[in-house]
């Protein structure tokens, strides 16, 4: 088994876009977010549904969205679309096939077998939505079920509804914990974990505090619903010049005491060790990365 690491794909900045609106489609070729959701769920109307599935398989074998990650959005498991949605976007090749609500490790192996029973390619990955209680107290599971599952967003509207929360600034305790619990749940399993949307489009503050906040707790990036918000989530979960310059300073700094065979590593006034190592090394793989698009 090979031991290289896969490459990093930054996930900063993932938009949803209405799969039934082709003049949203057309838009969103040139928004400079690192993934689009284009979407047959909740932005479409039960009498476009066929529409919008047309619309997003053509907007994949378009080839015409750069390298711009994509994934398309099927309507959950259980109502009238849910197959042939997945039979189509299967079929199509996107990037990543979405499904809201998943809520047990059988529902994810189910999933993997549909998507090779309609011949999707090796690189269409499977992503999971975790936005119900039991999908929360089951994320472990959800997460580690199937290696082709490799990316979970937050569906925290969905979090917020099913608890009979409120949505406050800075969040609840309830959507926090579920937050948390979730990404210590995918990152145990080694995936990528995508934070929830921000709903007040003209609240650019908020939208900020919000996404510093998801950085801060440690997700990959944040999903979106307009293209506002694509810059400053660009901007939040990205290592700043400052950080970069930091992390190249204390891995050349490590690496000449270790040469110097120094059993103490101290820099700007800290005390080094292998794991402040391995979190500069992924900035920087991070960094080279967007460099890289």
């Amino acid at each position: 088994m090979s031991t290289t690491p896969a490459p990093i794909r930054p996930r900063r900045s993932v938009l949803y876009m209405p799969g039934a609106n082709e003049r949203a489609l057309e838009k969103a070729k040139s928004i400079d977010a690192d993934a689009l959701i284009l979407d047959l769920e909740d932005s479409v109307a039960p009498d476009a549904k066929v529409q919008g599935r047309e619309n997003v398989v053509a907007a994949v074998r378009s080839g015409e969205y750069g390298h711009r990650e994509l994934a398309i959005r099927v309507n959950s498991i259980g109502t009238e679309w849910h197959d042939a949605d997945v039979e189509a976007a299967s079929q199509a090749g996107p990037d990543a096939i979405l499904v809201p609500k998943v809520e047990s490790a059988e529902q994810v192996l189910a999933l993997v077998e549909a998507l090779e029973r309609h011949g999707a390619p090796d690189h269409t990955q499977l992503w999971a939505m975790i936005e119900t209680p039991r999908a929360l107290l089951h994320a472990e599971e959800i997460a580690a079920a199937h290696e082709r599952l490799t990316v979970v967003v937050m569906g925290t509207n969905d979090i917020v509804n099913e608890t009979y929360g409120l949505h406050v600034p800075g969040r609840n305790a309830t959507v926090l914990t579920s937050l948390a619990w979730t990404l210590l749940a995918v990152r145990a399993a080694g995936k990528v974990v995508i934070d929830g949307v921000y709903n007040a489009v003209k609240d650019p503050e908020g939208f900020e505090a919000e996404a510093r906040q998801g950085r801060e707790m440690g997700f990959d990036g944040k999903t979106l619903i307009h293209p506002s918000q694509v810059e400053p989530a660009n901007v939040a979960f990205a290592p700043s010049a400052d950080d970069v310059e930091r992390a190249q300073g204390l891995i050349d700094t490590f690496e000449e005491a270790k040469a110097a065979g120094q059993g103490v590593v101290t820099f700007n006034g800290k005390m080094v060790e292998e794991l402040h190592v391995r979190d500069a090394r992924r900035i920087l793989a991070f960094h080279e990365a967007l460099q890289g698009r």
